[in-house]
């Protein structure tokens, strides 16, 4: 697989796409008004604790509270002789034991404030790096899932396990993906990297005020490097000469190895343009997705969960009507997991493929999408094919989707999604111009409106004005709007 990634600077805006086979995979934009949190430590000030939701919110210097739910706070170590108080394993602790209101707390950003809810907080301290993952207040050695040969495995636990000790340091550590063959001598420099961060940042706790950020991380130019450069990555394109060398600095010094594989776009067309990228990203808020096939996905995405359903438009087969719907089924199975990827769509998702009544079949399609979502660095789960046909799944959500990030509340429709038809609105504006006449004398009843919905009350609506004129005793005047919505109108008397 030849992996590129893409760098685009501009203006007040970062982005950055994955590329994987000439295919856009994934994409990362940054805009200092809509800056990433995940991964921030804040010193925060508990502001409310609410037992009924065994949370509480912190004041960590943000436009709204930050949610901190108990599961998420680390408890405090017993004393030898004192395992007995420790809370069952299938009861949760009261918060109101753990956390009290003016408590000021090392709190980290798990996920992103997304819509009208803040940012999802945790005590659970996590310092990433190249290879290793620094969890100062744990005490185990994970190793990725993602590296699946066991004799690696072995290896990397047994290595940084082994370092740990010699070094004496408390706290745990998860391996990640890219330590895959990674020398001791890498592993060690890490972990001296992590353990001077942690004795800086808990200097900086003790003077710091609540409510004020104490670590933020790595900007997305040099975050895409730390978590996606790799072997599998051919080259890293960037168009500035600044950042060129910025990056280059970083893999210099934490992965040298990869630092001639980082190169400078100076063409003269855009780097996105002759790649492909900002048409990918036009498609990518588009509900309608087509398939090579000739049959297509629609995807929506609400604040509750996302749907997606698969049709067979055109794609009319070669030999029967369930090999043609599986054959669909598998190729849609691939497009959404590369929209889920490309949208970074999150939550509850439903899955509405075409109903197929060999289980051998739905069999096949399942694997077909696990396999398809075993590149996403996104924590997915997968269930059954429910009786009703559907496919649930979870993709774990950290950042906005795409559509939240590049897109807003439609000013037209607030939201909904549709507007009233002009008929519609014509019958609102008869019964309006009733209930007013009812109330207030007037000679004359001015109507402003849409063009479209002065034009039917002209045309198809001119009997019922002139019915109304009659019945009210005033003239009924219209005037067009040009700056009015279809379903924006006013009656006023005169």
């Amino acid at each position: 697989m030849s992996t590129e990634i893409l760098v685009n600077i501009a203006p007040r805006e970062l982005r950055a796409a994955l590329v994987e086979n000439g295919v856009l995979q994934e994409v990362f934009i940054e805009r200092p008004s809509r800056k990433g949190l995940v991964s921030n430590l804040y010193k925060g000030r508990v502001s409310r604790v609410l037992p009924g939701m065994q949370a509480a919110f912190l004041d960590v210097g943000l436009a709204r509270t930050g949610f901190l739910h108990v599961a998420d706070i680390m408890q405090p170590t017993l004393a030898p002789g004192d395992e007995h108080l420790a809370p069952r394993l299938d009861a949760e602790p009261d918060i109101r034991a753990l956390v009290k209101e003016g408590d000021e707390l090392l709190v980290q950003v798990v996920k992103d404030p997304l819509g009208t809810k803040g940012a999802r907080l945790s005590t659970h301290i996590a310092l990433p790096s190249r290879f290793l993952v620094y969890m100062p207040r744990g005490s185990k050695v994970g190793v990725s899932a993602r590296i699946e040969d066991e004799a690696e495995r072995v290896r990397l636990r047994e290595v940084v396990s082994g370092l740990a000790r010699e070094r004496g340091e408390k706290g745990g550590y998860i391996v990640r993906t890219a330590a895959m063959g990674a020398p001791l001598e890498a592993l060690h420099a890490d972990m001296v990297y992590l353990d001077r961060l942690w004795a800086h940042l808990r200097e900086q706790v003790v003077t710091a005020p609540a409510g004020t950020l104490v670590h933020e991380d790595l900007p997305l130019c040099l975050r895409v490097l730390r978590d996606e450069l790799g072997p599998q990555v051919r080259r890293v394109l960037v168009d500035s000469q600044v950042e060129l060398a910025r990056m280059q600095d970083f893999t210099r010094s934490f992965m040298p190895e990869f630092a001639d594989r980082i190169e400078l776009h100076a063409g003269p067309q855009p780097l996105f343009d002759l790649h492909g990228i900002d048409e990918e990203i036009s498609r990518a808020l588009e509900q309608k997705v087509p398939l090579k096939s000739g049959g297509y996905l629609v995807i929506q995405q609400t604040e509750a969960m996302t749907t997606v359903d698969v049709n067979t438009g055109g794609y009319v087969g070669y030999r029967n009507l369930e090999e043609t719907i599986f054959r669909t089924n598998l190729e849609a199975a691939v497009t959404i997991a590369r929209q889920l990827r490309v949208r970074n769509l999150g939550g509850i998702i439903i899955l509405d493929f075409i109903d197929m009544q060999d289980e051998e079949h739905r069999r096949a399609l399942i694997a077909a999408l696990q396999e398809a979502l075993s590149g996403d660095r996104a924590q997915t789960h997968i269930a059954n094919i429910s009786p009703l046909g559907l496919v649930e799944m979870t993709r774990k959500r950290t950042r906005e989707s795409l559509e939240h990030l590049l897109c807003g509340t439609c000013p037209q429709c607030s939201g909904r999604g549709f507007v009233r038809t002009a008929e519609t609105v014509c019958h609102e504006i008869f019964r309006e111009i009733v209930r007013q006449s009812r109330q207030f004398q007037s000679q004359e009843v001015v109507v402003l409106a849409h063009q479209d919905v002065v034009g039917l009350l002209l045309e198809e609506e001119a009997p019922v004005l002139a019915e109304l004129e009659t019945q009210l005793g005033r003239s009924i005047r219209l005037q067009a709007e040009p700056l009015y919505g279809i379903d924006q109108y006013d009656v006023v008397l005169a």
